[in-house]
């Protein structure tokens, strides 16, 4: 397979790219691009990659195509994006209504779990964003930045790449659902029980009740908003607090343990510990 990521310059395709090989440090450390570009189509093609250790966020600038990925056909046009997992096959190809595409390459070994994450979040491959311009404005300082000779170039592609995916994962959430935004409407209220709550006993069949949702549906759709199960967000709620009392405070462990909630000594030292590496008693020395 030859380097480039997208098709090489060709009778198709008029194209500007940057083939970027990123230092050994930003390769293993930081989110690193790949290959940054646009191009527009002159005729009629397709372009299939597989098995290439990245991921692709494009943009439709202009025109329309499509996008075969994972066994589904998704029609794109001006203002779509797509954003997919390029380990798996998949090929995109201009309609008869020519396009023109910005797009960037680019991996971290975190990737595949924050792909996960998007996909847990509702994220789709493709969408179409109210305004595109946030994300060509990022293609566009990422090619000016691959091109530039600074010094830190690979600190600042990994700081315009976190943005990226911060965008990215703001579109993995559909409000123009109407199911969606009713179960959104029916979890705050929820989620705000829980945050003024959550140092005291709660159960599931207390919030079913308490709420009117069904236990096993308030469990499906808290997990699909939140992107985690409500007994992992109380937990969480719990740390934090417990984290601030071992900090700011002189009460004892289990003192703290009682204060947000955990009143067995033995689970909470165990669930401080999964959560953050360390023992409530070595994290309170350390900070």
């Amino acid at each position: 397979m030859n380097n480039e990521l997208f098709t090489p310059q060709s009778p198709s395709v008029h194209s500007s790219r940057i083939i970027y090989t990123p230092s050994p440090f930003a390769r293993t450390s930081l989110i690193h691009l790949q290959e940054v570009g646009s191009l527009q189509a002159i005729r009629p093609h397709t372009s299939t990659r597989t098995d290439l250790v990245s991921f692709l966020c494009l943009v439709v600038l202009s025109g329309s195509g499509k996008l075969t990925y994972e066994g589904k056909d998704y029609d794109l046009k001006t203002g779509d994006c797509a954003f997919i997992d390029c380990r798996k096959a998949y090929s995109h190809s201009t309609s008869d209504d020519l396009w023109s595409l910005q797009w960037c390459h680019f991996y971290a070994p975190s990737l595949p779990a924050v792909y996960e994450k998007y996909k847990e979040r509702g994220g789709l491959p493709m969408f179409h964003p109210e305004d595109i311009k946030p994300f060509t404005g990022i293609l566009t300082e990422l090619y000016d930045l691959a091109s530039s000779s600074d010094y830190i170039r690979d600190m600042r592609i990994n700081e315009k790449l976190a943005v990226l995916l911060t965008l990215l994962m703001e579109q993995s959430w559909h409000p123009e659902s109407v199911t969606i935004s009713r179960k959104r409407m029916e979890l705050s209220a929820v989620k705000d029980y829980l945050d003024e709550h959550y140092t005291e006993k709660i159960v599931l069949d207390h919030l079913s009740e308490r709420f009117f949702i069904n236990k096993f549906y308030l469990t499906k759709i808290f997990k699909e908003t939140y992107g985690t199960t409500i007994n992992s967000y109380l937990i969480s709620k719990r740390i934090t607090g417990a984290k601030q009392l071992l900090r700011f405070t002189d009460k004892t462990v289990d003192e703290i343990g009682n204060a947000v909630g955990m009143e067995d000594a033995n689970y909470f030292s165990r669930m401080f510990r999964k959560v953050e590496g360390i023992s409530p008693s070595e994290y309170r020395k350390q900070w």
